[in-house]
């Protein structure tokens, strides 16, 4: 073992990496505890989750919650950060599209 790997027993952040699971357009997405729901979409493969009303996919621009390019609905509370929102056990997310009606 080199010298700069911890022991799991003495992480200096304490992470548990307790797996949770929320439900993204009623599929399961699994990730730890403490990741944003942008990360776990992430993780998951999945780099857009939104689309503008020209119909041109979003998911994470900036990563800090400075612009809105990140969007989706979380347990029905639409235009969420999922940058910013950190993932609990059993959300359920929605992915948001603002597309133009003819």
């Amino acid at each position: 073992m080199s010298g700069w790997l911890l022991p799991r027993d003495r992480d200096p952040v304490d992470r548990t990496d307790r797996p949770i699971t929320i439900s993204v357009d009623g599929e399961p997405v699994t990730g730890i505890e403490g990741q944003s729901v942008a990360g776990m979409l992430l993780a998951a493969g999945r780099t857009s989750w939104r689309t503008t009303r020209s119909g041109a996919p979003r998911g994470v621009f900036c990563g800090i919650g400075a612009c809105f390019d990140c969007l989706l609905t979380v347990n029905d509370v639409p235009d969420v950060r999922a940058c910013r929102r950190p993932a609990a056990d059993g959300d359920e997310v929605r992915t948001q599209s603002r597309e133009e009606t003819a």
